[in-house]
C-alpha cells in the first residue's frame, strides 16, 4: 500500500502482509508500516536479508536496527490526528468529497481538462490530468502551473515520467484547499476555452 494507506478502512484479516510506504498519509518520507500475520513469521527464504526477516523484527520489538525516531514520532502525531478526526472511516468520506470535486471539474470541462484514467479505476488520492488534449498542451499546462503557484498551490506538476498535472489529495489536504483548486480550475477553463 502507498498513498491510499489510512485513507479508508481496510480489513487487515484479508492480508498476509501489508507493506505500506506510508509517507503520504501517515508521516515523513521513508516511513514504512509493515503488518504481518503471525503464522507467516519465520517463513522467509534463506536469501532474505535480515532486515526484511519479520520474525527477527517481531522478536526484537521492531528495534533490530536503529529506527528513524523522528519519523516515528511524527507518524504517532499523525495517527493521533486521524483518530481524533474520525479515523479511517472519516478520512474515506473526506477523500470521496475531495476527489469528486476535482473529477467533476475535469468531467464538466468540455475537454479542456482530460483525465487519462478510466472512471472505474480513478484514484481518490492522486488525480492526474492533462490540459488541452490527452497528450496535453505544454503552453497551457505551464500557464496553469504558473498561475496556480502564484496562488500558493504548489506541487501540481505531474510525475516526471508522464508529465501533465497531478492533484494529490492526501488526508492532510483540507476540503477548503480542494475547493480553492476546483475554483481555480473553473476560472482557468472560463479564460481558456
Amino acid at each position: 500500500m502507498s498513498s491510499n494507506f489510512l485513507s479508508r478502512p481496510i480489513d487487515i484479516s484479508k492480508f498476509g502482509l501489508i507493506f505500506a510506504g506510508a509517507q503520504k498519509n501517515v508521516g515523513c518520507a521513508g516511513v514504512t508500516v509493515v503488518i504481518v500475520r503471525e503464522d507467516l513469521l519465520g517463513l522467509s527464504l534463506k536469501e532474505c536479508p535480515t532486515i526484511l526477516d519479520y520474525k527477527i523484527q517481531a522478536g526484537n520489538a521492531s528495534l533490530y536496527n536503529t529506527p528513524p525516531c523522528f519519523s516515528i514520532y511524527i507518524m504517532g502525531l499523525v495517527l493521533e490526528w486521524i483518530k481524533n478526526n474520525g479515523g479511517a472511516a472519516c478520512m474515506e468520506k473526506l477523500s470521496i468529497i475531495k476527489s469528486e470535486m476535482i473529477y467533476n471539474v475535469i468531467d464538466q470541462s468540455n475537454g479542456l481538462f482530460v483525465c487519462p484514467v478510466e472512471k472505474e479505476s480513478r484514484s481518490r488520492m492522486n488525480i492526474p490530468f492533462r490540459i488541452g488534449s490527452m497528450k496535453g498542451d505544454s503552453a497551457l499546462e505551464r500557464e496553469f502551473l504558473d498561475k496556480a503557484a502564484a496562488l500558493g498551490m504548489m506541487s501540481l506538476k505531474g510525475h516526471r515520467s508522464v508529465g501533465g498535472i497531478r492533484a494529490s489529495l492526501y488526508n492532510a489536504v483540507t476540503v477548503d484547499d480542494v475547493e480553492k483548486l476546483a475554483d481555480f480550475m473553473r476560472h482557468f477553463k472560463e479564460t481558456n476555452q
